[in-house]
């Protein structure tokens, strides 16, 4: 019963912590980039309506993503893993960072795929009633989407020697870039967010909520660029914002209905 409890405080002290810094960060971004409106993405559509349907939905999707972690986490406490994490040095830590972020993207590029296969689609859906996707869109998800998703942080760290400091460090990462690569408001765009580079800018994930077929992955374009899934309005469309950022009306909303 001792193993339980302590898992299960960890567990909780987990999602105490990412909500609180996913209202405190969707909070502050929500204020700056309401100050910005020529930044907005998706011009004739606003996302916002969708505002606390969307906080109450994460609150709930949040005990899958954190019990991943949690999970992770309490197994590299106890030993349970396959080899024991690295040492904390001026190597491995920027190492495993690379190696971990690399692997995530991978397993969500195909983690994605198969959620919007037919079959598992109907726990995706969910998340895509954000067409126009706002700050607080990203852990707008069910459970077993979260799940499938988020469960790298399960098993990465029982077969990778991830420190769990670099763990967490990927985590924090990963939990802002979500929040603002579903943001609807573009300020990354750049030479480094278009081909030959492999970086994403916020236009990629929201042309994903748009189009609903294409950019999977999460933090690179690689592995769309590979699979032939990559919006072929992304690279023109990061031009675009570098060369003139102005309110637009994104493509989709020539084709698609009126929605949030």
């Amino acid at each position: 019963m001792t193993v339980l409890f302590e898992f299960l405080a960890l567990w909780a002290a987990i999602w105490a912590i990412t909500f609180t810094l996913y209202i405190g960060f969707g909070a502050l971004f929500q204020w700056y980039a309401h100050r910005h409106p020529e930044r907005r993405i998706q011009a004739n559509r606003r996302g916002e309506k969708r505002k606390w349907k969307e906080i109450r939905q994460s609150a709930w999707s949040l005990t899958a993503t954190c019990f991943c972690l949690a999970g992770g986490l309490f197994a590299q406490y106890k030993g349970w893993t396959l080899f024991a994490p690295l040492e904390l040095s001026w190597w491995s830590v920027p190492l495993m960072f690379a190696v971990s972020i690399v692997a995530f993207d991978a397993w969500f590029y195909w983690g994605h795929r198969l959620m919007h296969w037919p079959p598992l689609y109907k726990h995706h859906q969910f998340h895509h009633r954000s067409v126009a996707p706002t700050v607080w869109s990203n852990y707008s998800d069910t459970i077993v989407d979260a799940f499938v998703m988020q469960s790298y942080y399960l098993w990465a760290p029982l077969i990778l020697p991830i420190p769990p400091l670099v763990l967490v460090g990927h985590r924090l990462y990963d939990h802002f870039n979500g929040m603002i690569g579903h943001s609807g408001f573009e300020f990354a765009a750049s030479k480094w967010t278009r081909i030959p580079s492999p970086m994403v800018c916020t236009l990629f994930h929201d042309q994903h909520h748009a189009h609903f077929k294409t950019n999977y992955a999460n933090f690179f374009s690689f592995w769309d660029r590979v699979m032939g899934t990559l919006d072929k309005d992304y690279d023109t469309g990061v031009k675009r914002w570098i060369a003139e950022p102005e309110p637009r009306d994104d493509d989709a909303s020539k084709t698609q209905p009126a929605a949030s």
